[in-house]
């Protein structure tokens, strides 16, 4: 399979595939007569768990642990699963830091009019006046 087969049956990009084949997540593609690379089926199953592994949020190098967990008969499900935990942790942190940015951005733009005028709590916010309408007023 040359590498746009292998990035339509793999939902990857060629150049990501090409960049995982540089990181040495995969291993070389074979090349054709004429210089093309030429993916396995087994190189794709790799990318194909490597994309699930980076679509929930694990790092390539997190991703690369996971696969090589995967294929050793010898591991055990608790270093999977301390892995997995530590991610949901990650997961849990960014949802609120992202919760946070909606607060903070939903704050500025109820309290801006949205007019004509020059006044716009959304902009003084990015400016660094807080925005905070139940403090009292020195």
């Amino acid at each position: 399979m040359n590498i746009s087969q292998a990035a339509t049956a793999t939902g990857l990009t060629s150049k990501t595939i090409r960049f995982y084949e540089q990181q040495g997540v995969i291993p070389p593609a074979a090349r054709s007569a004429n210089g093309y690379r030429i993916y396995s089926e087994q190189q794709l199953d790799i990318l194909r768990f490597i994309k699930r592994a980076r679509d929930l949020g694990f790092s390539l190098d997190e991703s690369r642990e996971l696969l090589q967990l995967s294929q050793d008969p010898s591991r055990t499900s608790a270093s999977v699963k301390q892995k997995a935990e530590q991610q949901i942790q990650r997961i849990d942190q960014q949802i609120e830091s992202l919760q946070q940015m909606r607060a903070i951005l939903q704050t500025a733009a109820s309290e801006c009019r949205g007019d004509e005028g020059m006044e716009c709590p959304i902009l003084d916010q990015l400016n660094g006046v807080a925005v905070d309408s139940d403090s009292p007023e020195s």
